[in-house]
């Protein structure tokens, strides 16, 4: 072979492959080293080299110089199949570096075949997988149909590059968003996060570094045109446009649009936030299925309780009885046995004795525990705790409210709700 004809040759598989030339150079001599170690022995000392300018072939035993036609034809196999093997190698590492660069970005294909419901895109020389949970739900694809998709990840296996495709990563929104509003793709608008249930319903948080320009009436465009071309890729799933704001309350009130929010307590250290709204504004913020709260929860990056408030009153109410119990329950504790009334002082001194030395222990007592204690019998069980219930009772009457301190108290509980 001609010097001229090799670098045509050369010249050829760069551009179709997409091969480094020094690689494919690199190949040619390791494979005539191979075939002439081959003819010679593997023991000779055998060097082969091309100049790259030229192409010619210089092979050399030891100081002598043999012509490679000589080699004959098992060293020439032997000499293809090396050249086959770089070939593929070098091909798949093209591929995959090309591909690796790619990730995340978007790309358009063709889907040319399926299997087991996974379609194979043809990716101009490259082909790449869309598996079944990579689509969005409820569409179908057909083949020869033109697709748009990001790539999700970029494998070897073997000398094989597999490409992965999904058109249900949050990624994809993000692109189509980039594609369609050239205020997004020059930066003027930022996409600040993205949650998406593929299929369903996404929220897309934007903010604008230019303040004359509305980050959420350009993504939605005139007559929402814009917004339109991105729902129809997507397959008519819904799309949030939230205003995104650096104080994390307001966010979350953007968030949880079109539901009204009422108010926002935020936990940083539990990373939870309380919403509390109209109670006809629970089932619109908490969304079907609850995803306008999980997409809205996923976007900010914590997570949200929704509450009405009826819940929160019924909370308060609740709260405020489990206070009052256990006071309650503390001054029964506090009221020595000698101090409940009509009980004799032997009796007291006998309770005391046994460890029933407050009115809350003899109360909660049973005749047949009292009864245990040497010199009780079970009658006298019955009357101490009949003195102690009687006692009790006296004292509850005496601390229950008045009118004016019932009004004070519901004054206090609606404090306590409004903070």
């Amino acid at each position: 072979m001609k010097g001229s004809d090799l670098l045509r040759i050369v010249d050829q598989m760069h551009h179709e492959k997409n091969i480094d030339r020094e690689i494919i150079f690199s190949g040619i001599e390791a494979a005539l080293q191979l075939a002439t170690q081959k003819k010679f022995g593997e023991e000779t000392q055998v060097t082969v080299t091309i100049d790259r300018d030229s192409g010619e072939i210089h092979a050399l035993k030891g100081e002598e110089v043999i012509d490679p036609t000589e080699l004959g034809r098992i060293a020439a196999q032997s000499a293809k199949q090396v050249m086959i093997q770089k070939i593929r190698e070098a091909e798949c590492n093209a591929v995959f570096d090309e591909y690796q660069a790619l990730k995340g970005d978007l790309v358009h294909g063709t889907v040319q075949r399926f299997e087991g419901g996974a379609a194979t895109v043809t990716l101009g020389k490259s082909e790449a997988i869309l598996p079944r949970g990579e689509q969005i739900p409820g569409e179908t694809h057909h083949v020869g149909e033109r697709i748009k998709a990001v790539i999700l990840d970029v494998r070897k296996v073997g000398h094989r590059v597999k490409i992965i495709l999904s058109r249900t990563h949050p990624d994809f929104v993000r692109r189509l968003f980039e594609n369609e509003i050239p205020e997004i793709a020059d930066r003027t608008i930022e996409i600040k996060a993205v949650a998406r249930e593929a299929g369903y319903r996404t929220k897309v948080a934007v903010s604008s570094i230019d303040l004359k320009v509305d980050c959420v009436g350009a993504c939605v465009g005139v007559r929402g045109s814009r917004i339109k071309n991105i729902v129809e890729e997507l397959g008519g799933e819904k799309i949030d446009i939230v205003r995104w704001n650096e104080s994390s309350q307001i966010l979350i009130g953007n968030s949880l649009k079109p539901a009204e929010v009422v108010e926002v307590a935020l936990c940083f250290e539990l990373g939870r936030a309380t919403v509390l709204v109209n109670d006809d504004q629970l089932s619109l913020a908490i969304g079907k299925r609850g995803l306008n709260v999980r997409l809205a929860a996923e976007l900010i990056g914590a997570k949200i309780d929704i509450k009405s408030e009826e819940e929160v009153k019924g909370e308060v109410a609740d709260a405020l009885s489990a206070m009052l119990q256990e006071a309650m329950a503390e001054s029964r504790s506090q009221v020595n046995v000698h101090d409940i009334d009509e009980m004799p002082g032997e009796w007291a001194d006998t309770l005391e004795a046994a460890g029933y030395d407050d009115l809350d222990s003899v109360v909660n007592a049973t005749s047949e525990d009292l009864s245990a204690i040497d010199g009780v019998d079970e009658e006298m069980a019955a009357q101490m705790i009949e003195l102690a219930r009687k006692h009790e009772q006296i004292e509850e009457q005496g601390s229950e409210e008045t009118p004016e301190e019932e009004e004070a108290g519901e004054q206090a509980q609606e404090e306590a709700q409004v903070e």
